[in-house]
């Protein structure tokens, strides 16, 4: 405390739960910019994982799953996961098991980009979906 009077800076607790605990000598003022530029830094960098969802029907047609599957491949690529919904309507509910998997795998066949599934495909009040996250 007597260096950092005699020098007119302040003493700054670091870590106060460290033995000794660690201080600093330094302008306060210039030490609070400087973390709330770390804070920020930080804070640019991160970025909120969002869930988007991507309906498809049984009869979609081959070129519509393309641009589908080319927009789910944006939504890997900016980190977000993505949950594809295969709306099962009327008689399309009581259908083959088989027949709907394999409907689900013509849409993860176009997707363009490294992916896994977090997922599914399991049963959900419209019909059937899975999660897809970025490798």
């Amino acid at each position: 405390m007597r260096i950092a009077k005699e020098k007119g800076l302040d003493l700054i607790e670091i870590s106060p739960t460290a033995n000794p605990p660690v201080v600093k000598i330094m302008d306060y003022g210039k030490w609070q910019y400087q973390e709330e530029r770390k804070r920020r830094e930080s804070q640019k960098k991160s970025h909120e994982v969002e869930v988007r969802e991507v309906r498809v029907g049984m009869g979609t047609s081959e070129h519509d799953l393309e641009m589908k599957a080319k927009k789910i491949g944006e939504f890997l690529d900016a980190g977000d996961k993505v949950k594809i919904d295969l709306m099962l309507r009327g008689r399309s509910k009581y259908m083959d098991r088989n027949f709907i998997k394999e409907r689900l795998e013509r849409i993860l066949h176009f997707i363009p980009r490294d992916y896994k599934i977090a997922d599914g495909p399991k049963q959900g009040p419209r019909g059937i979906y899975v999660m897809l996250e970025r490798k």
